[in-house]
């Protein structure tokens, strides 16, 4: 149980700043963008189990799976599920950049951050048109 004095401390302590108090800045949102795709990626894995699981099974099953593949949202999923690749990676590259002390300056943070956006749409595209030009 608390008593007077603990109350009295506890409401002059202040709050822990919210996301509302800082200004969105590109290092943040890369950052938020790291942790999303992290997770996305396992749910693209699961996909690609899915998928294997089907060819492996045969018949109707592959018939299936590759009709859901081979169609807008299969090739929307591929696309995303290579982007987060990229992006997640060159988030590691930054990250681990950063462990060692290396680009911690504000020029430094915003260009790696530019980096990891711009890397992983530019690979994402190479990847499609490599694709594009062996079909």
């Amino acid at each position: 149980m608390a008593d007077a004095d603990t109350d009295r401390l506890a409401a002059r302590r202040p709050l822990s700043p919210h996301l509302t108090v800082f200004k969105p800045i590109l290092t943040m949102t890369m950052s938020i963008a790291h942790r999303i795709t992290g997770a996305g990626l396992y749910v693209g894995m699961a996909l690609l189990a899915l998928f294997l699981l089907g060819a492996a099974v045969g018949g109707g099953a592959f018939s299936a799976v590759s009709w859901i593949a081979s169609g807008f949202i299969g090739n929307l999923l591929v696309l995303m599920v290579v982007w987060a690749i990229f992006h997640h990676l060159l988030g590691g590259v930054r990250h681990a950049l950063w462990d060692r002390g290396l680009y911690m300056d504000a020029k430094g943070r915003e260009l790696l951050a530019q980096g990891t956006l711009v890397g992983g749409i530019l690979l994402t595209l190479l990847v499609f048109i490599f694709k594009t030009l062996a079909s």
